[in-house]
């Protein structure tokens, strides 16, 4: 089982628990206004690797792993987009003894594909965008109903999850917002932890080498005092 592949990250401490080796597929059906990579959205770019050479490359970090409590992540793009490759290596991450994370925009239904996968995935970073439709058709050019049911599937088939959104200032960052994620979250009993990313513009010259106008150009990212307050809310 081949996938298309756009990058790894060998010590990641970003993207789940521990130190993980973080693999970042290629191909992605959202178009996040703030997207950092932008160049993994074509599903026919990057470079093709087999389940099994990936598993490999995993674990010669297991040591890593188990000292840390990490494992592999894999990312994006969009790793649901490659749904079959993905379960293939977890199988093989799980017959390794590694611990297996999913990063994903969520956009995939119900189906017996997704219910295999969760199978061998101890862990979910499910990434909102907006829980208003309308916001987040603005933030994706994607409808997020796929996304909210998501959360609900998580958590009545018992799977532990992550909860992360991108604080943009005039779109995600009122306090109003992130009252109605919190009240989103509370609904579920299996969501442990809630990460407030701050908005970055690291990957702006991205945008400008592939030709793509970029809207945010003059929206500084959040300060710390802002993040701050916006955490006492959510934890409160």
């Amino acid at each position: 089982m081949n996938g298309r592949i756009h990058s790894f990250e060998t010590f990641g401490t970003a993207d789940g628990p521990g130190i993980r080796f973080v693999v970042f597929l290629q191909g992605c059906n959202f178009r996040c206004i703030y997207c950092h990579n932008p160049d993994t959205w074509p599903l026919s770019a990057g470079s093709e690797y087999s389940a099994e050479e990936i598993a490999e490359m995993a674990a010669r970090y297991k040591p890593y792993f188990d000292a840390s409590c990490g494992g592999i992540t894999v990312s994006g793009g969009e790793p649901l987009l490659q749904i079959k490759f993905v379960t293939a290596l977890f199988k093989l991450c799980r017959d390794r003894g590694i611990h297996t994370c999913l990063d994903t925009n969520a956009s995939a239904v119900r189906s017996e594909d997704l219910d295999e996968l969760m199978e061998y995935t101890d862990l979910v970073l499910l990434d909102i965008k907006h829980i208003e439709p309308d916001m987040h058709k603005n933030i994706t050019a994607a409808v997020n109903q796929t996304v909210l049911s998501f959360a609900k599937y998580l958590n009545d088939i018992g799977k532990p999850f992550h909860i992360r959104s991108v604080v943009v200032p005039g779109l995600t960052d009122s306090p109003a917002y992130i009252t109605a994620l919190k009240n989103f979250c509370s609904g579920f009993s299996t969501v442990e932890k809630i990460e407030l990313l701050p908005f970055h513009k690291l990957g702006e010259y991205k945008w400008k080498e592939l030709g793509i106008p970029y809207t945010l150009g003059d929206v500084l990212p959040p300060s710390n005092e802002k993040m701050e307050v916006l955490n006492k809310i959510l934890n409160s």
